[in-house]
């Protein structure tokens, strides 16, 4: 047997088999550079961990001394996720680090026989399911839906919004540059408006000098209801405008299941993405203190697929929490935070207050966290020329130690800056802590993935082409 072999060693099989505490595995950062980092949303782990539920852990983990796993990344994640607290486990005779290469050689052996092709991968999906689990698995997304009571209400009164005069004229039209400058961003927020409108104020009534838009709850209300009777006008578009602090859920019903079918071959395989930080150092995630600028970082986001935590002000422990196992679960080597607040005193005690809460909450090794306070600083806001948009209250804690920093009118809200300058702002601070060689390679490998998958796509599509679909009689396939 030559060295290269790739039959596992008597040793690595028949060492003695312990019971671990789960929280003191250490999942292997080389394992996510070499192989796709174990992700908890990903099916086959899902299904892993109901099947350690009913079953529990057939074959354990293996460890290295020093607790690093050698195998069973998937396997340490779908046990986290079926709760378990400790988990079988065969401990190696060395520490990882003491001994990288032998470490390097057995984690490369053990994950050999796990790697599919692409073909292999889509061969294996082909099982048979009872009608009773299918069924099971149709309903199973609606058991959470909301009880409505029976109980109607009485609609009294009648609404008549009042015409647009010329009065309205030029608030209507400042509102107009906005929304027109802001395309490529629609839908977006009222307090978007409201901010952008701060920057150039317009007059509120062209005939009173003194109505000059401010920040203030007169002005906020006077842009509300022009907005709403432009839109019940037919001015700006309905769409345009979105409150995403009222979310609306809609199900994806359809008539019957063969709409269903042709809808899902018509778009089979366009849900995939590649996780383009799979072989990054480090662990990257985005932390946005409010929903109204999600419009403007989301697709920045996506587009290098960065997890985004939105905490509406401060973020309550579940969010944190699932910051800290996306972590874990990566393996890397340290955690960077990418934080977005507005700048003033409360958002100076976010930037602060999240990666507290990891160390000091959850353990973290402060060493390992790396917090960047992108936007929105004073200095920013003087830069991009920025008004006031807001003062900053005297009620926070953090008021004195902010007014000395930066004085009591150094007071700004992210919505303020224009939305590509915020973009602009939030990609350098991205590339700034990229391994931009890995992420370009990661985006070659979806392309060819990508490419792929059309071609898979094609072969389905030209196999079912001869299928008769019977359009007369929707319940026959």
């Amino acid at each position: 047997m030559t060295a290269t072999s790739t039959r596992r060693s008597p040793e690595l099989v028949l060492a003695p088999i312990c019971r671990v505490p789960i929280d003191d595995i250490r999942p292997s950062s080389e394992n996510g550079k070499l192989y796709r980092p174990a992700q908890p949303n990903d099916r086959d782990i899902l299904e892993m961990a109901r099947s350690i539920e009913d079953s529990g852990l057939i074959e354990p983990i293996i460890l290295t001394a020093d607790h690093f796993i050698v195998s069973g990344h998937r396997r340490y994640q779908a046990a986290r996720l079926a709760g378990l607290r400790e988990i079988d486990c065969r401990i190696r005779d060395y520490r990882k680090d003491d001994d990288h290469d032998r470490f390097m050689c057995e984690l490369r052996e053990a994950n050999r026989q796990r790697i599919k092709t692409r073909d292999e991968i889509m061969y294996e999906e082909a099982a048979a399911t009872s009608p009773d689990d299918a069924y099971a698995e149709l309903v199973q997304y609606r058991q959470h839906a909301a009880r409505v009571p029976v109980e109607g209400e009485i609609i009294r009164g009648h609404t008549k919004r009042a015409e647009i005069t010329k009065a309205k004229f030029p608030l209507l039209d400042a509102i107009a540059d906005v929304l027109d400058a802001r395309k490529e961003y629609w839908p977006i927020s009222v307090r978007q408006v409201h901010y952008a409108l701060l920057n150039h104020p317009p007059l509120r009534h062209a005939s009173k000098p003194a109505s000059i838009y401010r920040n203030d709850r007169a002005s906020y209300r006077a842009l509300v209801d022009l907005l709403s009777r432009a839109r019940i006008a037919g001015i700006i578009d309905m769409d345009i405008i979105h409150d995403p602090t009222r979310p609306v859920t809609i199900w994806n019903v359809r008539q019957n299941v063969q709409e269903h079918i042709r809808e899902q071959i018509e778009e089979m395989f366009k849900g995939y993405w590649r996780d383009l930080l799979q072989s990054q150092p480090n662990h990257i995630e985005l932390v946005v203190e409010k929903n109204t600028v999600l419009s403007i970082v989301k697709p920045l986001a996506a587009e290098y697929t960065i997890p985004i935590t939105s905490g509406r002000g401060q973020c309550s422990l579940p969010p944190r929490r699932g910051t800290v196992e996306r972590f874990k679960t990566s393996g890397k080597e340290r955690l960077i935070l990418l934080i977005l607040t507005d700048a003033d005193p409360d958002g100076d005690a976010i930037a602060n207050a999240i990666p507290k809460s990891l160390r000091d909450d959850f353990s973290i090794d402060e060493s390992t966290i790396l917090p960047i306070r992108v936007a929105l600083t004073p200095e920013q806001a003087n830069e991009h020329g920025l008004s006031q948009s807001i003062e900053a209250k005297t009620t926070s804690p953090n008021y004195q130690a902010y007014v000395e920093r930066h004085g009591s009118d150094a007071a700004f809200e992210l919505e303020a800056l224009d939305p590509a300058d915020l973009q602009d702002i939030l990609r350098t601070a991205i590339d700034n802590v990229l391994d931009i060689d890995a992420y370009e390679y990661e985006v070659q490998q979806e392309k060819e993935d990508a490419s792929f998958l059309t071609d898979q796509c094609y072969r389905v599509k030209s196999a079912l082409g001869s299928v008769d679909w019977q359009e007369d009689d929707p319940d026959v396939l």
